[in-house]
């Protein structure tokens, strides 16, 4: 009789202990996904307290009528060091080249310290910061830029937001520019996660008709990324449509470093990451 039983309940053991150890190597996958200085490639955010160490990301892309930190209207390339200083501080340091299609090389120079002033003592849940930072840009100008950075990370779920404000030391500028970007992931399965990442530049151009730099512009596209199982790699793809949302009175000036361009175009962009 016993053994009828146990013959009779050890399909339904050996179910459960397969879909436990599964869910456990799912967890742990997902833990090592986490374990990355860059999930998102628009948005910035304070490193994560479980992937607190050095690394070096390169990243590269395509656009057609885009102007970006990295490029504009071709080829660019960026290579960035990030790094955690202690007490909840993060450096961040960037240069990048940009080989337009109409032949021109130019390059930019940025560096940035972010710190996490509401969580940031465990690896999963909510933490907000905030930042400092000055850039060179494509065209020479000067920028001064502070951003407020916020993040939600658990074993399914990757969040991160920004609000950026920039005051470019040039004429024919916007005295104050707004760039916000917001990106959402979802664990796939392991470490692959998906989702979309949403940025919006000279939101201002919302309410201001003269706005300098020819209006609010739009992206919203999808973004994927993963972590390959003991490794120190990551790797990160996003890209889609750009969007002219409104059109100022104002002059434009398209030599400004922007995530958008200046009229209708898309974008496609990569980041590989390496963790020390």
């Amino acid at each position: 009789m016993r053994k009828i039983y146990f013959l009779a309940i050890a399909p339904a053991i050996m179910f459960v202990g397969t879909t436990v150890h599964a869910q456990t190597i799912n967890q742990q996958q997902a833990t090592v996904a986490m374990q990355q200085p860059q999930p998102f490639l628009f948005t910035i955010n304070t490193l994560n307290p479980g992937a607190r160490n050095w690394s070096v990301n390169y990243s590269g892309g395509y656009g057609q009528h885009t102007i970006t930190p990295l490029g504009y209207d071709g080829v660019d390339q960026n290579l960035a060091v990030k790094g955690y200083l202690g007490d909840k501080f993060t450096f961040m340091a960037s240069m990048g080249v940009g080989f337009a299609n109409k032949g021109e090389v130019n390059s930019l120079q940025q560096v940035e310290v972010l710190r996490d002033f509401v969580g940031g003592n465990q690896p999963l849940g909510f933490r907000i910061g905030a930042s400092l930072g000055f850039r060179r840009e494509f065209n020479n100008d000067k920028v001064a830029l502070s951003r407020i950075t916020a993040a939600f990370e658990n074993q399914v779920w990757r969040m991160g937001a920004n609000v950026r404000f920039e005051k470019a030391f040039a004429q024919e500028r916007d005295g104050i520019d707004v760039i916000s970007s917001i990106g959402v992931h979802r664990q796939i399965t392991g470490s692959l996660f998906g989702g979309i990442e949403a940025i919006g530049q000279d939101l201002e151009g919302f309410w201001e008709t003269d706005e300098a730099e020819g209006g609010a512009k739009l992206l919203v596209g999808p973004s994927l990324n993963y972590v390959p199982v003991a490794s120190r790699f990551s790797f990160t793809l996003c890209g889609g449509p750009i969007i002219y949302a409104t059109r100022s009175v104002g002059l434009a000036n398209n030599l400004a470093a922007r995530e958008l361009p200046a009229t209708n175009g898309f974008t496609m962009k990569f980041n590989v990451g390496f963790r020390f």
